[in-house]
């Protein structure tokens, strides 16, 4: 699957993540939390290739986290039920509009928007006009209860925003 398909299912899971409602509000990560050290690959907060899940979790632990264990569906899972020794993928998503990260049930209430309607909102061609919007993602890939991948990706709706409009 080519890396726009991948990016809009998992925007879509994380959408449907949230529509479901955790009841419980999560702190937001920022722009430089999505950084990678190039040559290491190495998080800005210092999770790296090889790590556990304790490094992990004294991280991310406080963040919304998708997982995918053993190639099912993408899920918000709690950090005491993500079971690290599967194979599995973890992803920690973020919207930005204008550099800031945005708390979805709030920018819906002050936005007057349904959180279904999300996507169409943040891709309709007027809102991209005065606003920046970009999805970021870091990708952690899990074998054996250790790190053997971290990926950070990011969507620019102002650049892509054509290809993610809602069907």
């Amino acid at each position: 699957m080519s890396k726009k398909i991948i990016a809009a299912l998992f925007l879509s899971l994380m959408l449907s993540g949230l529509t479901a409602g955790c009841g419980e509000e999560k702190p937001l990560l920022t722009p430089t939390d999505y950084d990678l050290d190039a040559e290491t690959a190495q998080t800005i907060r210092g999770v790296k290739i090889g790590d556990n899940p304790d490094a992990f979790l004294a991280a991310y632990g406080d963040y919304d986290i998708l997982s995918c264990v053993d190639g099912q569906s993408y899920r918000f899972l709690a950090p005491e039920e993500i079971p690290f020794d599967d194979t599995l993928t973890t992803i920690l998503p973020s919207f930005f509009i204008d550099g800031a990260a945005i708390e979805i049930d709030g920018f819906c209430e002050n936005n007057g928007i349904e959180k279904e309607n999300l996507l169409s909102y943040l891709t309709d061609e007027a809102y991209l006009e005065h606003h920046t919007v970009v999805y970021q993602y870091l990708v952690f890939e899990w074998e054996n209860g250790l790190i053997k991948d971290i990926r950070s990706e990011a969507m620019d709706y102002n650049k892509d925003g054509s290809y993610y409009e809602a069907n």
